[in-house]
């Protein structure tokens, strides 16, 4: 059969200079180029956009009011596209009630089984499912933990009413619910709670609704009153915590305290259910297992009825533990997982999909996996590509780029310097190309000769969380220190919990959301921008705030947007550049102030790199060398920071970290999204910080980074209950002869 090809014709978006492109189809292309060059918007928002764009044009208007909205890539053709599936890093959240095995649909299986031949019977398959009011747990509503009020900390009985006995802020002196209370002339005001008989106790705490008589100003008035941690529990408890806002998350949580649910002891379900079982286990003492254990007992259910089920969730299981999320439980909540984590569950999901001649798309798929896992992630693409897909790879790790049939390399450089193709063709060819990816992937990194001493130690005792097994380790102080191990082994569990909590001004580095705004943009995030308003503010004698398209300055027809949003009903939200402004975001008396012969929306267009010529202001400088420092040179002062990937708002969060001195600094994987070009620029960026007399503990699977650092503590042997110790602590010269550490293979490469 001759080979057929996705064809792109004069793309233009973003930075792509009239790229021309022929992908092959059923074929395992990986993308490569430095951080910026312009490999996600060929992928992601001309590629994947289109054919999600097509593919939601066949639905209804009524439907597609329902549905994300594409708009339709800047290019002059696209053809041959199939139906897409991104598989991308953004973390599952579904709340408590979400898990791997739920999100896998192996948990489905899991209760159509016990309900055909668990016994004593209890009903159809969904009386299974902890997230069904016939199954759950009355007690804990499904949760397995029972959340409680802490009443050390929700009240000081040395007090009384009148003098703040209440700590919960809801019940401040003088607020409503304080001032209920006391209307309701059921308790002294001025009586200490110590004093308080059970009786009075009982009422002020747990009384249930009762309604009573108060006055508001000359009128009476009938209320509800119910007892603080009753009105608590129901309110904050009894809902879904996770689902209301961060600011309310905040202030709630101190006030409470988690414990399992004293009725299932954290197995979700009424107890009826659990009493259900199969070769003497119920269905939350298989969720609860890891996955090899699981395998295990399944292999042993004999029950011809339930063959074909066993069957297909053995299959599924093989699947996460082929893609080294072995360490596992289907029990484990899907907001815990990390970016990595994540993509490879989602990946599990697709592999059980009978559907052919699908662009299956991966960012970075070796996020987070050990140098000895990647292997299992190229088998995994390699099965999707023998079904029939076509998989499109955005990746920076040598060990992926091998396994491509077709590799095409953006650049030369990043932003305005990118946008081209600079090499399409095989891997073999692309090692004698003179590209940047071609020259780097022939380089092997050495191990440093000397390291740093350190200036002291800051221990961790007798660790315990998650699968840690009484761990005590030491972190050196004023060096560089390398967290390693397999996924799941307790690198995390070790530094991003333990370590942290005994560190709470440490300055965490991680790869969650910077801004999810519009209106936020670099320039605004790392402070930039305040300076560079009174700059203009300055040069043309008039209000700083003039230079803000958040206050005076904002054009007033878009609301300082930059464009107008037109809700067509059941059409696609339209969305166009101001006809006022032309997407400046300024009103035209603003844009008429100038500094050094640019206005405030000439600036805000500059990139880092150019802004770093433009600019002579001091600070200003210095906050812009910083993002240049940490390989964000292409980025642009206006661009919203809801549009970076997750590498880069890392890389912004350091870059607006970097002036501090004597500081514990947290990294969780900062070489996410960096081309191997790159890591040497972040390698700089940390040495400076390790120099200047900061601590620095990094999580990392780079071999460069690690051959990099002055210390090392490598976590295994393996993930999940076979992991959790520390297999190794020295310097990278000394890990050459650990024999006992998986990381000790890789050094040499």
């Amino acid at each position: 059969m001759a080979q057929e090809y996705i064809e792109i014709h004069g793309a233009r978006e973003n930075n792509l200079k009239n790229v021309s492109l022929r992908i092959p189809k059923r074929k395992i292309t990986i993308f490569t180029g430095v951080s910026g060059s312009g490999k996600s918007s060929i992928v992601f928002d001309t590629i994947a956009t289109e054919s999600q764009r097509l593919l939601n044009e066949n639905f209804s208007m009524f439907v597609r009011n329902f549905l994300p909205k594409y708009s339709q890539p800047d290019a002059d053709s696209i053809e041959n596209l199939s139906m897409s599936i991104v598989v991308d890093q953004k973390r599952m959240g579904g709340g408590s009630h979400s898990t791997v095995g739920t999100i896998t649909d192996i948990n489905t299986i899991l209760r159509l089984m016990f309900s055909h031949i668990g016994q004593p019977h209890v009903g159809p398959s969904n009386v299974f499912g902890f997230n069904d009011p016939k199954g759950m747990c009355p007690n804990c509503n499904g949760l397995g933990r029972k959340l409680d009020v802490d009443l050390d900390r929700f009240m000081d009985t040395s007090k009384s009413l009148n003098e703040g006995a209440i700590l919960f802020p809801d019940y401040a002196i003088n607020g409503w619910y304080w001032s209920q209370l006391i209307s309701t002339g059921m308790f002294d005001p001025d009586k200490k709670l110590s004093k308080y008989a059970k009786k009075e106790m009982d009422d002020l705490l747990h009384s249930g609704p009762m309604k009573i008589k108060t006055k508001v100003g000359a009128k009476d008035f009938n209320m509800t009153f119910e007892g603080v941690v009753t009105r608590f529990t129901n309110k904050y408890i009894k809902g879904d915590l996770k689902t209301k806002s961060e600011r309310t998350q905040k202030m709630v949580e101190p006030y409470m305290t988690m414990g399992p649910c004293t009725l299932c002891h954290g197995a979700r379900l009424s107890q009826e259910v659990l009493k259900c079982k199969i070769n003497g286990y119920n269905i939350a003492d298989l969720t609860g297992m890891e996955i090899p254990d699981l395998i295990d007992v399944l292999k042993k259910f004999k029950e011809p009825a339930a063959e074909p089920l066993v069957k297909a969730i053995l299959e599924r299981l093989q699947n996460l533990v082929d893609i080294g999320l072995e360490y596992l439980s289907l029990s484990r909540e899907t907001d815990t997982l990390s970016g990595g984590e994540s993509q490879r569950v989602k990946v599990v999901k697709h592999l059980g999909s009978s559907l052919t001649d699908v662009i299956y798309i991966f960012d970075e798929p070796s996020v987070g996996l050990h140098p000895r896992d990647v292997h299992r992630m190229n088998e995994l693409l390699q099965k999707l590509r023998d079904k029939g897909n076509t998989v499109i790879v955005v990746e920076h790790d040598p060990d992926v780029i091998k396994v491509a049939d077709h590799v095409v390399d953006v650049g030369p450089h990043a932003g305005p310097q990118g946008g081209e193709i600079v090499y399409e063709g095989s891997y073999v060819n692309l090692l004698k190309s003179n590209t940047i990816t071609g020259r780097h992937m022939l380089q092997s990194v050495p191990i440093k000769d000397s390291f740093r001493a350190p200036t002291g130690k800051l221990p961790i005792k007798n660790a315990k969380v998650n699968n840690l097994k009484n761990v005590s380790v030491d972190i050196p102080t004023g060096v560089l220190t390398v967290v390693t191990g397999v996924a799941g082994s307790g690198k995390s569990s070790l530094i991003n919990e333990v370590f942290q909590r005994q560190h709470p001004d440490a300055i965490v580095i991680d790869q969650s959301a910077v801004g999810v705004n519009s209106r936020s943009n670099p320039a605004t995030y790392t402070g930039i921008m305040d300076d560079v308003r009174k700059a203009f503010a300055t040069a043309n004698k008039v209000q700083p705030a003039l230079f803000s398209f958040n206050s005076k300055g904002a054009c007033e027809n878009c609301q300082g947007l930059g464009v107008i949003y037109t809700d067509l009903a059941f059409l696609n939200e339209a969305k166009t550049p101001c006809e006022v402004c032309g997407g400046k975001r300024f009103k035209d008396e603003v844009l008429a102030y100038k500094l050094n012969g640019k206005s405030i929306s000439d600036v805000l267009a500059l990139n880092v790199g150019q802004a770093l010529e433009y600019f002579e202001l001091k600070e200003v400088v210095k906050k812009l060398q910083a993002m240049s420092d940490v390989g964000l040179d292409y980025l642009g002062l206006g661009q919203p920071l809801s549009t970076l990937s997750g590498g880069e708002c890392q890389r912004i969060k350091l870059a607006s970290e970097l002036h501090k001195n004597g500081s514990i600094y947290i990294m969780d994987e900062p070489t996410t999204g960096l081309h191997m070009s790159d890591i040497g620029h972040l390698m700089e960026v940390i040495n400076r910080l390790v120099d200047t007399g900061n601590t620095v503990v990094v999580i990392e699977h780079n071999l460069h980074v690690i051959k990099n650092a002055d210390w090392i503590i490598d976590m295994g042997p393996e993930g999940g209950s076979q992991g959790g110790q520390v297999m190794f602590e020295g310097t990278p010269k000394e890990l050459l002869k650990a024999k006992q550490s998986l990381t000790s293979a890789y050094l040499n490469r």
